[in-house]
């Protein structure tokens, strides 16, 4: 929260920024069980916060030397613990970022093996197996659509489209997330690059050949790159 104060003083007032601060702040591993954050405790912290402060303030570059940059969602009385999975998710996508207004993340449904956004984190358990799950909420999908899904395995960075400039980035043997279009629905799911027939771009942009073979049900087929994504890990 302090490093946030500092960082990000324009987004204080903002309530769709502190919306999402209040959500993941209630999804923390040491907020199990106690009430939900609200967006206005976080505005008001905030507010609070900056009439107390003096008129110096500290260099910016000194907030930097926490290799992650994560909010330290701990000041809410979360304890050390609550920072774990967010900083674990931080980990996941590889790229620092400034405050949890710009994580986005995607995590894989268990009933059919294809990934989602994520709308927010609603909550959290531990497995008997002792790993870490979270409860998450996709984006354009309702309550009863939740779903429990193991942090390590099946939640990640989101994924981000190939730019046509960039289908060298595409690798025989790697790892994609690719668009499975079918008469009834297009789905994403994990996929790995089999054969690359490069070819010349035009106006149209990559007019790259990929032949892939899609994980969940190792069927394959060719695509063009607009049915791919890099996979942040």
């Amino acid at each position: 929260m302090e490093k946030l104060f500092m960082e990000s003083r324009e987004l204080l007032q903002s309530k769709e920024f502190c919306q999402k601060l209040a959500r993941n702040f209630s999804s923390s591993s040491g907020r199990a069980g106690k009430p939900i954050v609200k967006w206005n405790e976080v505005q008001n912290w905030f507010t609070t916060r900056q009439q107390e402060s003096k008129v110096k303030v500290p260099s910016v570059t000194n907030t930097y030397k926490d290799e992650s940059r994560l909010p330290q969602t701990c000041l809410l009385n979360d304890g050390d613990q609550s920072c774990q999975i967010l900083k674990g998710l931080v980990a996941k996508v590889g790229e620092k970022v400034l405050d949890l207004s710009e994580l986005e993340f995607e995590a894989k449904s268990s009933t059919d093996g294809a990934w989602y956004d994520v709308d927010m984190f609603l909550s959290h358990r531990v497995s008997s197996s002792g790993e870490t799950e979270v409860c998450v909420r996709f984006v354009g999908f309702g309550a009863e659509e939740d779903e429990w899904v193991n942090v390590k395995k099946a939640v990640r960075g989101r994924s981000i489209p190939f730019e046509h400039s960039k289908c060298c980035k595409v690798m025989v043997g790697g790892l994609v997330l690719c668009l499975q279009e079918r008469r009834d629905q297009s789905i994403y799911y994990d996929a790995h690059v089999l054969e690359i027939e490069r070819k010349t771009h035009d106006i149209r942009g990559c007019r790259c050949l990929f032949f892939i073979r899609y994980d969940h049900d190792s069927s394959e087929e060719t695509v063009r790159l607009r049915r791919l994504c890099r996979v942040l890990g």
